[in-house]
């Protein structure tokens, strides 16, 4: 059985073949192999955890490329990138507000009984389940840092 999302995905492409729409077939098509060779590499059934993985690495890719292309000048290259990324974000969960990623790290905080930045880790692995593909990992670190007493 795969994931709900997985399936969404295959039906979309479906869509878009009939659709002649050819940024959102290609782009799907590439998730697609991504997740079917994710799940191959894992041994297990596809999920939505596995998905959503594929799914966040694959924007921060195109937020890569689109700096670097436009950095470059080339702006028509940086398009297409963006093109991409906005059939991507289609299937990411809505993105935590900074208040809300807030009270997330300060609830785990407490949940784990973290009382330095030796416990890091700790609230790190309790984290990322909660803010997978809705928060950047570099930016709730910083933040598990800033709440961390020293």
């Amino acid at each position: 059985m795969s994931s709900p999302l997985y399936t969404r995905i295959l039906d979309d492409i479906k869509t878009a073949m009939k659709a002649a729409d050819k940024v959102t077939l290609g782009t799907l098509r590439m998730v697609s192999a991504a997740v079917k060779d994710a799940s191959v590499n894992v041994g297990k059934e596809t999920e939505d955890a596995h998905v959503l993985a594929v799914l966040t690495k694959s924007v921060k890719q195109r937020e890569d490329s689109i700096s670097q292309f436009t950095a470059a000048g080339r702006t028509e290259l940086a398009a297409t990138e963006e093109a991409e990324m906005a059939v991507l974000k289609r299937y990411l969960p809505e993105p935590l507000s900074a208040a809300e990623l807030e009270a997330l790290v300060r609830k785990v905080i407490t949940e784990t009984g973290a009382a330095s930045k030796k416990d890091m880790g700790k609230v790190m692995g309790a984290l990322q389940p909660l803010v997978r593909g809705r928060a950047d990992g570099k930016a709730v670190n910083q933040l598990v840092q800033a709440l961390l007493p020293a």
